[in-house]
């Protein structure tokens, strides 16, 4: 069975009241979760606290679960609101941590270590860090597709059913963020 499909029927079982279910999804998609949220917000823990709220919603929800879409897509269109509303509600302001400090325990940048100089490493972390201000500076619906695509390897059907806009919408909006990213890292290329 193929695991998009397990996971609707795991969240079925959770509906009908197995929490060994819920601790099973919980297990496969937390750090995934965490780290989209990571991604959106910034801040290691803000990014958990998040995702806590996240499974949290999607246990209460259990009642009223109907798998018309993909589990995943339900997932991160829960944890793409509530990293929304966390940003709009300007508490980023306080006490941003900076994506150049140390990710903790349990999470990667999920960037590949290729080994090198101490100078080659430096011009690669440089670069990385550039990288991730540009997507940081994108407008809060172009990063949410930009990181759903590239960093969750979702699909446009799946991102649209996460921002709620149609693919023709997600099309654009990663069309939009994806040239504003070529024009400011045009010299790295």
């Amino acid at each position: 069975m193929a695991s998009l499909e397990r996971d609707a029927e795991l969240m079925l079982r959770v509906r009908d009241g197995c929490t060994t279910s819920f601790a099973v999804l919980l297990e496969r998609h937390r750090m995934q979760v965490i780290h989209f949220l990571y991604r959106m917000v910034q801040h290691r823990s803000v990014a958990e606290e998040l995702a806590q709220e996240v499974f949290l919603r999607v246990y209460r929800s259990r009642a009223t679960y109907e798998p018309t879409a993909k589990f995943t897509t339900w997932l991160f269109r829960i944890a793409t609101h509530l990293a929304l509303n966390w940003l709009r509600d300007g508490k980023h302001e306080r006490g941003q941590e900076s994506l150049d400090l140390e990710v903790g325990e349990g999470m990667s940048r999920q960037i590949p270590d290729r080994e090198g100089t101490v100078e080659q490493k430096m011009l690669r972390e440089a670069r990385f860090a550039e990288i991730r201000k540009a997507i940081e500076s994108l407008p809060e619906k172009q990063r949410s597709a930009v990181l759903m695509h590239k960093y969750q390897e979702m699909e446009y059907s799946q991102i649209a059913g996460a921002l709620e806009c149609s693919e023709s919408a997600v099309k654009s909006l990663l069309f939009r963020a994806y040239e504003t990213l070529r024009a400011r890292l045009a010299h790295l290329a």
